[in-house]
């Protein structure tokens, strides 16, 4: 319940918000602003690749490698916080300045990959947190995550840095 009331609660509130879309992204306006929250955004995808990285290894899911010391639990974790933490101005910036879009399938994408982002961030907390949760969810939850982030930077990032194109999304 609580995954579904954080998505909800995002989708809520970007749907009954104006938009303020002279809103800055750490002093930057306007094109600026979208060129920077690209590049975060970048950073973020690359934090995350990592992420994923960490998971596999610590699971022994990386062909080849040997086990992973102590301290890849605690890596994992931090970084886990850290992109967490590191994702916020971001989704704070496309709220505020832009709510909940449909004006396009790429923005509605966008949208609503945000929304469930942070949905899923919840589920994997509760599924890290729980030992009555099958054992494939929290695997099944970090992947949502590495997919959503994946997807945010693929209809927003990507789409900015290669000149508002995108391959399946014509320009709008």
């Amino acid at each position: 319940m609580a995954p579904v009331a954080a998505g909800g609660g995002i989708y809520l509130l970007g749907t009954h918000h104006t938009p303020h879309y002279d809103n800055g992204l750490f002093g930057e306006h306007g094109t600026a602003a979208v060129d920077l929250k690209a590049r975060l955004s970048t950073a973020l995808l690359g934090l995350t690749l990592i992420q994923l990285g960490l998971a596999l290894w610590m699971y022994g899911r990386v062909p080849g490698a040997r086990s992973a010391p102590r301290s890849v639990p605690l890596g994992h974790r931090v970084l886990g916080f850290l992109i967490f933490l590191f994702s916020l101005p971001i989704a704070y910036h496309c709220l505020v300045t832009y709510g909940i879009e449909t004006t396009s399938p790429r923005v509605t994408i966008h949208s609503f990959a945000g929304c469930a982002l942070y949905g899923a961030f919840v589920a994997k907390v509760i599924a890290v947190r729980s030992r009555r949760l099958p054992g494939w969810l929290l695997p099944a939850m970090g992947a949502l995550l590495v997919l959503g982030v994946a997807l945010l930077w693929y209809t927003a990032a990507l789409w900015a840095l290669n000149g508002d194109s995108a391959p399946g999304f014509t320009s709008v």
